[in-house]
């Protein structure tokens, strides 16, 4: 069986490839696609995730990304993410190869957020807060410099050890964008167009006071009820409210079920990225709204990523 590594998913997984591809499927849809989690709550409250996603094209193609969560693997330098995805032929049910399930989600979940602030971004965005340094972020800057003429990236972690290390490595991908480790994160939030989040947080870290007119809030990392990132006024300063997939986010990410619980959030005005693909729902309308975007995943996204990256591989 081919088997594309994550050197290979990397190299195919371009975001001028992968963010069309990521809008194409919510203008498509699938025909079928599912989410399962088991998790295993650990002594002191720690939690493992195991997560199956399968989604299907009908006639065209379908697969399964099985992938863990491990927090704790950080401490250990093992990468906290472990996976793989199988992509199969829609019309033979064929294999057609096996991907790099960490590498695949990494690729996949950044393309989603650019899809995502290409439509609710202002179109002159020029400064990024990226706010974690875990082995997301530098995929989420990329992507997001690639849909958007970002000069400057703020990126504030806990530790600033990590930042300066993150921005070592990445540096050398992104030779014409100033990355600078931010000391305090009130002051790196209210001066970005774009607000990037990829943590583990179970307490708010962004604060809708400090949002400027016109920023784009893109929440990544929190993918259960006890986790999240953003607090309620960040709900209250936004003017419209985006998930990517509501399967994957209404009652299972903390930044909408939290909300929700305390009166902030109406999840009726709640929009998803299928319906403003198809023109259904509206994108970013003035140069003076604050957009809020909750991303959840989805095998849907997985898919389209296996996909285009495949056909890369092929064409190659």
């Amino acid at each position: 069986m081919l088997w594309l590594d994550a050197e290979a998913v990397l190299h195919f997984g371009d975001f001028r490839r992968l963010v069309p591809a990521i809008q194409e499927m919510n203008r498509l849809g699938t025909d079928r696609v599912e989410r399962m989690l088991l998790s295993q709550t650990l002594a002191g409250g720690a939690q493992n995730d195991w997560l199956m996603l399968p989604a299907w094209q009908h006639d065209r193609c379908f697969g399964l990304k099985t992938v863990s969560v491990f927090p704790a693997n950080m401490a250990k330098n093992i990468a906290s993410v472990q996976g793989a995805y199988l992509l199969f032929d829609g019309q033979t049910g064929e294999t057609l190869c096996g991907l790099d399930g960490a590498m695949l989600t990494l690729r996949k979940t950044a393309a989603n957020s650019a899809a995502a602030a290409d439509w609710l971004a202002r179109k002159e965005a020029e400064i990024l807060c990226m706010v974690g340094a875990g082995a997301l972020a530098p995929h989420l800057i990329e992507a997001h410099c690639s849909v958007r003429p970002i000069r400057q990236v703020l990126w504030w972690n806990r530790s600033r050890p990590a930042v300066e290390r993150a921005i070592a490595a990445l540096a050398p991908r992104l030779p014409k964008v100033a990355l600078a480790a931010a000391d305090d994160l009130q002051d790196a939030i209210s001066f970005a167009d774009i607000v990037s989040t990829a943590t583990m947080a179970t307490e708010p870290l962004v604060k809708g006071a400090w949002l400027r007119s016109g920023t784009h809030l893109d929440l990544v990392g929190g993918y259960r009820p006890d986790m999240r990132e953003a607090d309620d006024d960040c709900i209250r300063a936004a003017s419209r409210h985006y998930v990517d997939a509501r399967f994957t986010t209404l009652e299972v990410a903390g930044d909408l079920t939290q909300p929700v619980a305390s009166g902030a959030l109406d999840l009726a005005s709640v929009i998803d990225m299928g319906e403003v693909a198809r023109g259904e729902r509206p994108k970013r309308i003035s140069e003076d709204e604050i957009t809020w975007f909750k991303s959840g995943g989805g095998g849907h996204e997985d898919l389209a990523t296996a996909w285009a990256v495949y056909r890369a591989f092929k064409a190659e």
